[in-house]
């Protein structure tokens, strides 16, 4: 089995720290690349962001196709993309805020989402329904740290402890799900201090794909998710073009 986990920001340590929460999940026998993209922000943190990582994104999943990846991870929890990927890889492709907000429906009645900037709150929630978890779903705080700064800014554990700690006691929820692929390795740590459940969605992501490539599952090749009609486009996204997936070169050569 060979996973893909893509992250969607061109920073590539973030994409190291993304590897490492993977790796620790996977099973025996499991292959698996990090992926940074050669084009797309260096943080995502806005819906401008967010739109301009998807042809990086779709160019990582394409490259996966020819290589014979059986599945994919979108390591961001706006979770770009993640439709347009769909339609495009022949396995399954898991989104890590889907993947954060379904595990931790398993593990309790409701739960909090602590994530970086406020302004990606509207996205968490937005996906939060999207994902049937919006009853589920009883609270998203910013901790107010960039998703850059998560690994500068030395008070970066004490204060997802401490927005954390308050979401659980405001909100009467039962798990944390941590808001940002860069936060994934914070998870143990926070939950040891909570004494809660702490999900990662990297790692949930990670271990789902894994679950439905072994159950032999693929995202279904008909109606929406079906291979999108070939066409032609122009510009700087001219390298697109998909006549089939076989001879598409996803991105400039």
């Amino acid at each position: 089995m060979h996973i893909r986990v893509i992250n969607p920001n061109t920073t590539v340590a973030m994409t190291e720290k993304i590897e490492l929460s993977a790796r620790a999940v996977i099973g025996p026998g499991t292959r698996l690349d990090a992926v940074t993209p050669a084009l797309g922000p260096a943080s995502i943190e806005s819906h401008y962001d967010e739109a301009l990582s998807v042809p990086g994104i779709l160019t990582e999943v394409a490259g996966g196709e020819r290589a014979g990846v059986d599945g994919y991870v979108i390591a961001c929890f706006g979770d770009p993309g993640l439709d347009a990927a769909r339609e495009l890889a022949s396995g399954p492709v898991i989104g890590i805020a889907e993947a954060a907000m379904h595990a931790a429906m398993l593990l309790g009645r409701g739960f909090s989402v602590v994530t970086t900037l406020d302004r990606t709150r509207g996205r968490a929630w937005e996906l939060a329904a999207r994902y049937g978890a919006g009853r589920a779903c009883r609270g998203v705080y910013g901790c107010a740290i960039p998703v850059l700064e998560l690994d500068t800014d030395p008070d970066t554990v004490e204060r997802v402890i401490a927005v954390g700690r308050a979401a659980l006691e405001r909100d009467d929820s039962d798990v944390i799900v941590l808001g940002c692929a860069g936060m994934a390795d914070l998870c143990a740590r926070v939950s040891a201090e909570l004494g809660v459940p702490v999900v990662d969605g990297v790692a949930a992501a990670t271990v789902f794909v894994q679950s439905l490539v072994t159950l032999g599952l693929r995202t279904s090749p008909v109606g929406e998710y079906a291979a999108p009609p070939p066409k032609h486009y122009t510009g700087l996204l001219a390298g697109f073009t998909r006549p089939d997936l076989a001879g598409w070169s996803a991105g400039p050569d």
